[in-house]
């Protein structure tokens, strides 16, 4: 069999059903995301206190709340994996305890399901860094939208703006691109095996 034909074979693979051992990797997946997710939350105001001076630049935190959705995609390769990750992600940080409590989960179904739109334009096929950057953007976009619309009404269309680039900006840094070097390192030590991203080796 040829290479493009072996690709072509990994990457139906990576699209079908799903099976028990990719619930339960995306669920570990999730479940860890969800208390980095948490911990990030509760340092966004320490951390993003330097920035305070020009609200907007809050923006460039964002991409830290998208990764679950990010690392569930990547790792498993199944339709509904970004969203099921971000999903479960936001409810593991809501019960530990955050600061926006169940809105957390509304806006948990809205970034993994633009994520999962990242990963749908390319037909579920294609899951290397150009997969995670899309996705990683469009996940920004969603967070940017909904902070603006309903977090930050009252903002003048230029600190909208302002917002919403530095979200898709942080979508493919600290989601995007993050994840796609995290899912690689994973991949090559093994602990990915039993999944898609595994099975490809290295190529990611």
């Amino acid at each position: 069999m040829s290479t493009t034909s072996r690709s072509t074979t990994r990457a139906r693979g990576a699209s079908g059903r799903w099976r028990v051992v990719d619930i339960v990797v995306c669920a570990v997946v999730a479940v860890a995301a969800g208390v980095v997710l948490w911990a990030w939350g509760a340092a966004s105001n320490t951390v993003g206190a330097p920035l305070a001076f020009l609200p907007p630049l809050a923006a460039v935190l964002n991409g830290g709340y998208l990764l679950p959705a990010l690392l569930g995609g990547l790792v498993v390769r199944r339709p509904g994996a970004a969203l099921f990750a971000e999903v479960v992600a936001g409810l593991v940080s809501m019960l530990i305890g955050t600061q926006w409590g169940v809105t957390v989960l509304v806006w948990a179904v809205v970034q993994g399901l633009a994520a999962e739109l990242g990963f749908a334009l390319l037909g579920y096929r294609r899951w290397g860094l150009v997969a995670a950057l899309l996705a990683g953007a469009l996940a920004g976009v969603a967070v940017g939208l909904m902070d603006t619309t309903f977090s930050y009404p009252a903002w003048e269309l230029g600190y909208k703006v302002v917002y919403l680039v530095l979200s898709v900006v942080s979508g493919l840094v600290l989601a995007g691109a993050l994840a796609h070097v995290v899912v690689r390192a994973l991949a090559r030590t093994g602990a990915l095996s039993g999944v898609a991203s595994g099975r490809s080796g290295t190529r990611v």
